[in-house]
């Protein structure tokens, strides 16, 4: 059912998707599925992650009766029962913990191409010594068979409009409730009636890692000239709702003539309150997250510059005080050519609605006060991964899964949305942007940056 709102129309995609132009092969794929379930909320998602119905949990910070716990379970064929991920209700959020420790963090040569446009990137073809054509079919054929979830989001910034959709099945709801933080989600009554797949598709489908590719992480990109398609084979976000969404805005970038940086952008106002803004561009690893991250201190304020590991000695600076941080983006910046302005400088907005923060360094309570009172007592709960976890007990941030006795997971983390960020910085938007959309991710003005990453 169609609604006005001021010049647009909306319609609920529960209902309404086949009146969409939607591609054809996910039009079929959705109309042979048994169930499809469009979210409303975020909180909708949170319950299905859990396996449970719309408004059976109480999401209320600090509930301690609610033990819950979840396994998304898929029926593998040679394998059986196969647990890709356990989901545990904790009081302060989700908890994902994946038992195979090689699925807790993205494996780097997880990407493959699986079309025959130009590429310097491995191609699947390459690897597996065949087109990826049969492969597509298969992964459309078995969603057929499952009860689903599609979401339908935004690539990048909300006002850029890069219409993109999520089809995954429900035993997996946690993975679009990570991606709903991550990139933000259209609610299901408020899908434009004019909504076209412009930005991707991203199928998933967890069981081909065992019976195509030897319990490997496989992400397959298959580009078109209207959008792209990503095809995940596993379930830890980083190589497909993170890597396989700044795929899609390199992708729309490369056809229209822009870009979107892998940077973190940063506003620093000095204790003369001059101001500057900073944009950090490097590989993942180079301290992105860490730019925008308030200075650490000592308990009697000093900052500890270094530790001579044989000695013990230390080297301290006083430091009285400090350069405000107020922060515009974490890993991904779209400078689209509406942001762009006549001064000359590069303008760019956030292309994420949260942050994926990595808590590896936070080995103990007190390392990072601010991070961490955010996420033991958050405004809404919170989704973390790789984290120690007892059902019902309160998720911290320095409390990591163990790969092995002793030896924690070196990939902790935290999906922080935008809204619960202190101070983030905004800026006067461009005349031709929308002023909601904006006010969440604004475009930002930089003097400069980093040579590009390789």
């Amino acid at each position: 059912m169609a609604t006005a709102a001021s010049d647009r129309v909306f319609v609920d995609f529960q209902s309404c998707w086949p009146e969409l132009e939607l591609p054809p092969h996910v039009c079929e794929a959705l109309s042979a599925a048994p169930l499809i379930q469009a979210p409303e909320t975020r909180l909708q998602l949170m319950d299905w992650a859990l396996g449970r119905s719309t408004g059976e949990t109480d999401w209320t910070l600090g509930n301690r009766d609610d033990h819950g716990q979840y396994e998304a379970v898929f029926q593998t064929p040679g394998l059986g029962r196969v647990t890709e991920a356990i989901i545990t209700k904790a009081r302060n959020g989700l908890a994902i913990n994946f038992p195979e420790p090689a699925m807790r963090c993205r494996d780097p040569d997880a990407m493959l191409i699986g079309d025959q446009l130009p590429t310097d990137k491995p191609t699947y073809a390459d690897r597996f010594g065949e087109p990826f054509d049969q492969t597509r079919q298969q992964t459309l054929d078995w969603l057929k068979t499952q009860e689903l979830v599609a979401m339908p989001f935004y690539a990048g910034t909300d006002e850029l409009a890069y219409g993109s959709l999520l089809i995954v099945s429900r035993q997996a709801a946690f993975f679009a409730a990570a991606l709903a933080d991550l990139q933000g989600m259209i609610p299901r009554s408020r899908v434009p009636a004019d909504f076209r797949i412009t930005g991707g598709v991203l199928y998933v489908a967890p069981p081909f890692r065992h019976t195509h590719f030897g319990g490997r992480q496989v992400v397959v990109h298959d580009r078109t000239s209207t959008h792209q398609e990503v095809f995940a084979y596993n379930l830890y976000p980083g190589p497909s709702a993170k890597k396989g969404v700044y795929s899609m805005l390199l992708d729309i970038g490369e056809r229209e003539g822009w870009t979107t940086n892998h940077c973190s952008a940063v506003a620093v106002v000095t204790p003369y309150e001059n101001q500057l803004i900073l944009m950090h561009e490097v590989a993942s690893g180079g301290g992105k997250s860490e730019m925008t991250e308030q200075i650490h201190r000592m308990e009697d304020g000093r900052l500890l510059i270094g530790r001579n590991l044989i000695t013990k000695e230390e080297r301290t600076r006083n430091l009285p005080e400090a350069c405000h941080l107020r922060p515009i983006a974490d890993d991904m910046a779209c400078a689209h050519p509406r942001y762009q302005r006549p001064h000359g400088r590069l303008t760019v907005g956030d292309a994420e609605s949260a942050w994926f923060v990595r808590v590896d360094p936070i080995h103990s309570y007190g390392t990072a006060p601010n991070l961490e009172r955010l996420c033991i007592d958050p405004p809404e709960p919170l989704i973390f991964l790789n984290h120690y976890i007892v059902p019902g007990g309160t998720c911290l941030t320095w409390e990591h899964i163990e790969d092995a006795p002793g030896k924690p997971c070196p990939n902790p983390r935290v999906i922080l949305p935008r809204r619960m960020i202190e101070d983030i910085a905004s800026v006067p938007r461009p005349s031709t942007c929308a002023a909601s959309a904006c006010a969440a991710r604004p475009p930002i003005a930089i003097a400069s940056s980093t040579a590009s990453s390789p």
